[in-house]
């Protein structure tokens, strides 16, 4: 079993790197980097702080601040205050921020079409379940081997 993680590991990493480049395309086509679609995606949800953004992303809170002190500067996204910390202010999207991603995510949603037009949509969702279980397991191993 082991080895069928270790190819399943591998599939899953190809996979990911074919999809980030197809989406730095796809973002680049509306002036932006799979980056900044990514934390414009991750803040249209609800206001976040950078370092909670930073998780929710899985990377370095640093690389986060970069994104959003451009995407503030290209008028996409906000800061506000946060009630619940005075130091760390909630970054929002800004009506043009929305018309982005809104954009940005029609566009990939054209892409997925074409992509999964021969996959029946319950092998896609028994993929997704698998690798949920699989993240779950890793968390919760994480979490005993940081106890």
């Amino acid at each position: 079993m082991s080895e069928e993680l270790a190819l399943l590991v591998a599939d899953v990493y190809e996979a990911a790197g074919l999809l980030r480049r197809m989406g730095e395309g796809v973002a680049a086509a509306e002036g932006q980097t799979q980056a900044r679609w990514q934390l414009l995606s991750v803040v249209s949800e609800e206001p976040l702080t950078v370092a909670r953004a930073a998780r929710r992303l899985g990377i370095a809170r640093q690389g986060v601040q970069r994104v959003a002190n451009d995407l503030v500067r290209e008028s996409l996204a906000d800061f506000h205050p946060n009630p619940d910390h005075r130091g760390s202010p909630l970054l929002t999207l800004t009506p043009l921020g929305r018309t982005t991603l809104e954009r940005i995510t029609t566009r990939a949603g054209a892409i997925h079409q074409v992509l999964t037009a021969d996959i029946p949509a319950a092998d896609i969702a028994a993929a997704r379940n698998l690798l949920r279980r699989l993240i779950g397991e890793v968390r919760s191993y994480e979490d005993q081997s940081t106890a």
